[in-house]
């Protein structure tokens, strides 16, 4: 994706569900030897000032964090702690104002609820201003897809 990033510098370009981080089939149980090869990926894709980041998406088999398994749907902060590295790494490289809370509802209902879901993602932007929880949960993905907010267009 960077490549395409790069090739394309006047084209925006979204990052659906943290780029699909893998924990099945041959990744499953790799996640702590594999995180600093998706980080530094990150990292490189951010650079590219066309590309903005969606953040949601990890509550799928594929990402394999086995919470559709459990015998108990996780809550807030089991989701928070789980999820907290790949968060705050893509917040970090790409930056508030590039990066939005995503819902991949209904696929991730199997393993969690959507309010849930949101809990969390208060939780993750804990640490951050007003201004840029304002771009997370809303101002980021209005500036992107050209929304207009309470009349305000973005």
């Amino acid at each position: 994706m960077t490549d395409l990033a790069r090739a394309f510098p006047a084209t925006r370009i979204v990052l659906n569900h943290f780029g699909g981080p893998l924990g099945i089939g041959a990744y499953q149980g790799q996640r702590e030897a594999l995180f600093p090869e998706w980080a530094a990926s990150i990292r490189r894709l951010a650079a590219c000032p066309n590309v903005f980041a969606k953040l949601g998406g990890l509550g799928m088999r594929i990402n394999g964090f086995g919470f559709e398994a459990a015998a108990d749907p996780p809550g807030s902060d089991a989701l928070a702690a789980a999820w907290r590295p790949y968060m705050h790494t893509a917040i970090e490289a790409f930056g508030p104002a590039r990066c939005m809370f995503e819902s991949n509802f209904p696929v991730d209902k199997g393993s969690y609820s959507y309010g849930v879901f949101w809990n969390a993602c208060k939780k993750l932007a804990s640490g951050v201003s007003a201004s840029e929880k304002a771009d997370l949960f809303a101002g980021t993905a209005a500036r992107f897809y050209r929304l207009t907010l309470n009349g305000d267009a973005r």
